[in-house]
């Protein structure tokens, strides 16, 4: 109950109640109204912004979000010191790898598109650090494509390398006989006179000039063909089939040392010089066929002799003379 209140009449010399207006009262109250109200909101917002009146889960949330950025900042710096790797490779893959093998480069186009899709990352749309989390997780993305490709593209280099390292085994790139066990070299490629009819024809090999039993070996990798004497004129015969439209003939042996159907290395020892056939003395004569059609041996010689030797070698082959068969 509210207190009531008097003033003195000095008129009437006499205490006299106070009467408040009603319209007066009500104005009090509705402006201690509008003040509690306005008191409050500025304590709420006050609240809010000032860190004297923070929670311990609100100080807990605060940390976690700076470790958060922070732990986005040092993975952004590990993409980009990723990126600068895998530039690398990619650069070496382009202008060493697929050069040398004559393969088309991959443009960074292709490398570093992004991914295909309708906005595929709406999902992290609409937090305080959607930026730094969607920009993220694009380059991670991007990377990863990177390096799909890249693994893509050093598995073809893989394969190729593979295929390429068959096809020079498969090349017939030595002499037959070795030079320490060489008499000479009694005829090239080309034509030359036949010992027994006298007439000039093609001579389609290399006759090299060596004891009986001088061992006899493998150019190249390959299949043998044929180990028989059933070819007429040949003797003693070997034909090996390297693949990649190549195969090498070694005639008038005295003895073989692999079997038909056999897998053979280049170095390895097929068989020994002889004089079977028609042959007027013991030597190998040899054969290089490309694609059906005998060419030069002469041009194979670049895996067991120097320089020096293949001049002197090519010199000798290149004299028109008697062929041994």
């Amino acid at each position: 109950m509210s207190k009531v209140k008097y003033y003195y009449d000095s008129e009437n010399l006499a205490y006299r109640k106070i009467k408040t207006r009603k319209r007066k009262k009500i104005g009090v109250i509705i402006l201690f109204l509008v003040a509690s109200a306005l008191f409050g909101i500025l304590s709420f917002i006050i609240l809010l912004n000032t860190p004297y009146f923070e929670t311990p889960k609100d100080r807990l949330q605060a940390r976690e979000i700076e470790n958060l950025k922070l732990n986005y900042a040092i993975l952004n710096k590990k993409i980009e010191q990723a990126n600068l790797v895998i530039d690398a490779i990619e650069e070496r893959d382009n202008n060493v790898y697929r050069a040398y093998f004559n393969k088309t480069i991959i443009p960074d186009s292709i490398r570093k598109a992004g991914l295909p899709g309708i906005n595929r990352y709406k999902k992290l749309e609409g937090y305080n650090n959607s930026q730094l989390v969607m920009n993220t997780t694009k380059r991670i993305d991007v990377l990863n494509k990177e390096l799909v490709i890249q693994s893509k593209s050093l598995d073809e280099i893989l394969k190729l390398a593979e295929a390429k390292s068959v096809f020079l085994a498969a090349i017939p790139a030595i002499q037959p006989v070795r030079n320490e066990n060489l008499k000479h070299l009694a005829s090239g490629f080309g034509y030359r006179t036949d010992p027994f009819t006298k007439v000039r024809k093609m001579h389609e090999g290399m006759d090299f000039t060596a004891k009986t039993g001088t061992p006899i070996y493998a150019t190249g990798d390959g299949i043998v063909a044929r180990a028989d004497n059933n070819a007429s004129g040949y003797g003693n015969h070997i034909v090996i089939r390297h693949g990649f439209g190549y195969e090498t003939l070694y005639a008038h042996l005295s003895k073989y040392n692999i079997r038909a159907g056999q897998k053979v290395n280049r170095g390895d020892i097929i068989g020994y010089v002889g004089s079977t056939g028609r042959s007027e003395a013991p030597h190998l004569h040899y054969e290089v066929h490309k694609d059906q059609k005998v060419v030069n041996p002469l041009n194979f010689y670049y895996g067991n002799i120097s320089a020096v030797e293949y001049v002197a070698i090519a010199k000798l082959a290149n004299q028109e003379n008697q062929s041994l068969d």
